[in-house]
């Protein structure tokens, strides 16, 4: 089996086990960050088989999902790529993407150590702005049984990990609490050159809310 038989495995399981779920970690959102991760690696270079088996299985055990465990998508990412005979070195540099690319709070420095660390990272940071990534957010408040917005609630930034992983009181508040931040967070000249647009767009959107909102009450 050779890396382009990996991949394809790999997309196909991936594409199996996400296929309908409803919060916007969908197989649409692991196709587009694997997309992307590509279209950055023909900018940026890296290795391109870690790259497209790092952005396939970057959501595979997520902590969000994995009752807050960071290392539970390295170890079904290990399991799996084992499972294709893949050579250790490649394992290795795969798990260490997957288990460090999630944002984890506005304070909490999420490094990658490498270039293929870094597309991995951007790609998946860049489904998280735009359209999609409004689309994206307001799918995952639902799923979480989170309001809209709460013009009264306290919106001060969750600094640690611990705040973020406590929730959103509502929706907009993650628009200021990660989405707003995430342009400045872009670790390559490629990213940040389609996170410009993406942010703009963000801020258009949270402007006419703002404006819908005020004119409601």
């Amino acid at each position: 089996m050779n890396s382009g038989d990996w991949i394809c495995k790999t997309a196909e399981e991936m594409k199996k086990r996400f296929s309908g779920e409803g919060s916007g970690h969908d197989w649409w959102h692991v196709y587009r960050v694997w997309q992307m991760s590509k279209r950055l690696q023909k900018t940026e270079s890296g290795d391109l088989t870690v790259i497209e088996l790092a952005a396939l299985l970057h959501d595979v055990a997520d902590w969000k999902f994995a009752g807050g465990d960071d290392f539970a998508g390295g170890r079904e990412s290990r399991k799996w790529l084992e499972s294709l005979s893949v050579p250790e070195i490649i394992i290795v540099h795969v798990v260490e993407i997957v288990d460090h690319v999630s944002y984890k709070g506005s304070g909490v420095p999420t490094p990658m150590s490498t270039l293929e660390g870094k597309i991995v990272q951007d790609a998946d940071r860049l489904d998280a702005i735009g359209a999609i990534g409004i689309a994206r957010a307001f799918a995952y408040g639902g799923s979480k049984g989170r309001p809209i917005h709460d013009p009264d609630a306290d919106y001060a930034l969750q600094q640690t990990a611990e705040a973020y992983r406590a929730g959103d009181k509502a929706t907009i508040h993650h628009f200021h609490n990660k989405l707003l931040l995430l342009r400045d967070r872009m670790n390559t000249k490629s990213a940040r050159q389609i996170a410009f647009g993406r942010h703009a767009y963000l801020e258009v959107f949270l402007d006419e809310f703002q404006a819908e909102w005020v004119a409601d009450r």
